[in-house]
């Protein structure tokens, strides 16, 4: 196979925000010219599918700003330190956003859902042995919790009707995960 690595030769910095970091790098490309290459480096999140065991599962309905539009989404959030355990921040996360806790979580994949200009990986879990907690939204942070069968909500990202890629990601992983371990040996 050949080999297709791109090689930096420079970086520029060009954003340092809170979340975000965005740069433009002149690369080494297999044929041996140049090109440049704009990318955003992100820190990473975790993603998780609450299991009820009546089959139920719990998206969150909120407004992203760069689409201009509300979502159905997995509970989700950003790892907050270099090097925070993802299943830690899948904890966390479903609780604030949900007030819901998860006696155990099951790590279903992870993806990179914008190879093509970010280096964000999505750690996605599922939970189960779930209680009530406390939802503790962040500042700024406004989602309402929607109650609706797992299948459905398979149904809906098969259907295209959700179209949050890691909230899809999500929802196959834990269904193909569901049916792995399900299946006879």
């Amino acid at each position: 196979m050949a080999d297709l690595t791109e090689t930096s030769l420079s970086s520029e910095q060009l954003v340092d925000g809170v979340l975000l970091k965005a740069f433009r790098d002149e690369v080494r490309l297999p044929s041996d010219e140049t090109s440049v290459r704009e990318w955003i480096d992100h820190p990473g999140a975790s993603a998780v599918v609450p299991l009820f065991d009546d089959g139920r599962t719990l998206l969150v309905r909120q407004f992203r700003y760069p689409p201009r539009r509300t979502f159905l989404e997995v509970p989700a959030g950003k790892l907050d330190e270099p090097g925070e355990n993802p299943e830690e921040v899948a904890a966390r996360e479903l609780e604030e956003e949900t007030g819901w806790r998860a006696g155990r979580f099951e790590h279903v994949g992870s993806a990179y859902p914008c190879i093509g200009y970010s280096s964000e990986t999505i750690h996605v879990f599922t939970a189960h042995d779930l209680e009530r907690g406390t939802q503790e939204l962040a500042e700024g942070e406004f989602v309402e919790v929607v109650e609706m069968d797992f299948s459905e909500a398979l149904d809906r990202a098969r259907r295209g009707d959700l179209k949050d890629m890691k909230t899809v990601t999500a929802l196959v992983y834990a269904a193909a995960h569901a049916n792995e371990t399900s299946s006879p040996s």
